[in-house]
């Protein structure tokens, strides 16, 4: 069972002087965690969170917690292994920073990279397009474009995404605030 929150209930949960304000954790790069993330959300990449989880505990201990990516898929992910790790039942924000951002809510900004789903659009279709017009050339060539649409194929049927952890642990994607991943604290109010 998916727990999950719509953008406008969670920013309506922040603002509520009357309860303590979930615990935002954004498992997106930490580049795209510095281009734009929700006030107040500390930065766990979902392929650091296995390793993390011992860190987490503590700190997030009862805490209602809330799930972030840029379209609810790697957070999805994330609230799985999260329960398997006895992590209680963290909601997932459905729709994501997408959503987020769709209905004008507050986004603190800094360097602007691109998404991580932009970054595997870019390289299966640079890959692909490599495959076909190198294959006028060096006619085995196309198997390259077969291997990566199978991959696609694959990422959707078992939504995940090989080319996406791999590009997640590319340079570009490390660089940013990484320190902050190491911080997980109480929830503080953002307005």
């Amino acid at each position: 069972m998916t727990r999950a929150i719509d953008a406008p209930t969670l920013a309506e949960r922040l603002g509520d002087d009357h309860s303590p304000d979930p615990a935002l954790v954004d498992v997106r790069t930490p580049a795209e965690f510095e281009a734009g993330h929700i006030p107040g959300a500390t930065n766990v990449p979902l392929d650091q969170l296995r390793s993390r989880l011992a860190d987490l505990r503590e700190p997030l201990g009862d805490a209602d917690v809330v799930l972030v990516c840029r379209s609810g898929a790697r957070a999805g992910q994330a609230q799985q292994v999260m329960r398997m790790a006895g992590l209680g039942a963290p909601a997932v924000l459905s729709g994501g920073m997408v959503d987020w951002e769709r209905a004008g809510l507050a986004v603190d900004r800094g360097r602007q990279v691109w998404d991580l789903e932009r970054q595997v659009r870019f390289a299966a279709g640079s890959l692909v397009v490599t495959g076909t017009l190198g294959s006028l050339v060096a006619p085995r060539l196309k198997w390259l474009s077969g291997v990566v649409g199978g991959g696609l194929v694959f990422a959707a049927v078992s939504n995940s995404c090989a080319m996406g952890m791999a590009l997640a642990r590319m340079p570009w994607n490390r660089r940013g605030n990484a320190a902050v991943a190491c911080t997980v604290g109480t929830p503080s109010r953002t307005r």
